[in-house]
């Protein structure tokens, strides 16, 4: 819970807050009491987490390309955050083979922008970069990826973050060495959670399936990831962001995903969501013979969990659970502010080594101030 005490009247900026994580991580910073300001395009779905939860109302929300850097330094000049979540991002991989020139210019150059206005603006002292498992080049061996393996990427996407990681670090070189601004980034693997409606993920098509009353289509029902609840790298991102910011030592390359138990194959992943959501749901295998993607990705994630003794909070079969509850939920019609609040509470108290105080978090979310 140190982390989130920590947050408490920081100024943040978060970019891609209209997104999918990025809607539950700003929700996260202001229940903690955090000045936050987004910067993004519209929600990228039509229906979207964060209109779901009217989150324009509980920040200040920017609209802005991450490709316009003169807006962007206008943002970063009237803000003067003191600590930047870059999420924003062309995140779809099949959407990388259609339009890769706008995949390039948003992923590539949009961290370029980012990092120019942090150069240019002295408050910000914590800057972490969210990137992805897939920056490495994918050999598809059993074990985990470590940080210290090549980065690559195949398609457009993938290769477009590892150029996002090749450009924050050499802006950390060239022009952080004196430690003014700590500046990590975060390759986090794939993510599931409430109110994720993208095209082309495994859980938004179960969902939008079974409420039609269809039988869901699973592409590619072999291929293992590293599937974990959207709480899980967030609070990672927000344990660093705060670490590097006392001890800018430790500043760094940082994965985040699940136990080896927990990545699992995509066919796996339908079954348990099958089961969780009853009603007869079911599946069926079918190819649609789309472009290339990696068949089996998983992360050795030894370093974070040595340098800040993370863990895992939640196994696979919990986290579709929540997400199942959370869509079923949104679906009867309640009020999903309050649910999502209810299961970011759940999650940072839960027992674990960065959740002793549960009291604090309760006593944010009873102040009607932050909500």
């Amino acid at each position: 819970m140190e982390h989130l005490k920590f947050y408490r009247g920081k100024r943040v900026l978060v970019t891609g807050h209209t997104g999918f994580k990025g809607s539950w991580l700003v929700r996260i910073l202001t229940l903690a009491g955090a000045e936050v300001t987004g910067y993004a395009l519209d929600p990228p779905t039509k229906p979207s987490l964060f209109s779901i939860l009217e989150l324009g109302d509980t920040i200040r929300d920017v609209r802005g390309d991450v490709r316009d850097l003169q807006h962007l330094r206008q943002v970063f000049s009237e803000v003067q955050p003191e600590i930047v979540f870059h999420l924003a991002a062309q995140p779809i991989v099949r959407d990388s083979y259609r339009d890769p020139v706008y995949t390039y210019e948003t992923n590539v150059m949009g961290t370029v922008n980012v990092l120019e206005c942090i150069r240019n603006c002295t408050s910000v002292r914590s800057f972490v970069n969210v990137t992805t498992d897939k920056v490495y080049e994918n050999l598809e061996w059993e074990y985990g990826y470590r940080e210290t393996d090549r980065l690559d990427g195949y398609d457009p996407y993938s290769n477009s973050k590892s150029c996002s990681e090749l450009v924050t670090h050499s802006y950390k070189q060239s022009f952080f060495a004196d430690g003014r601004c700590a500046i990590s980034t975060c390759r986090a693997g794939n993510v599931i959670g409430g109110g994720d409606f993208a095209s082309d993920r495994i859980i938004p098509d179960c969902i939008r399936a079974v409420s039609e009353g269809k039988r869901i289509i699973v592409r590619n029902p072999y291929s293992t990831r590293p599937f974990q609840h959207v709480l899980e790298p967030l609070s990672l991102y927000l344990t660093v962001a705060r670490r590097q910011w006392e001890d800018g030592k430790l500043a760094g390359n940082y994965n985040v995903g699940p136990d080896d138990s927990d990545c699992v194959c995509t066919g796996r992943l339908a079954d348990l969501f099958c089961e969780a959501w009853g009603q007869e749901a079911a599946w069926i295998n079918r190819s649609d013979n789309g472009p290339h993607e990696a068949s089996f990705l998983k992360l050795d994630c030894s370093k974070v969990k040595k340098t800040f003794g993370w863990q895992p909070r939640y196994h696979v079969e919990e986290a579709v659970k929540k997400t199942v509850f959370w869509s079923q939920a949104w679906l009867s019609g309640q009020d999903m502010r309050a649910v999502t609040d209810r299961q970011i509470q759940e999650f940072f108290e839960a027992d674990g080594p960065a959740c002793q105080d549960g009291s604090f978090l309760r006593a944010v979310m009873e102040d009607d101030s932050n909500v």
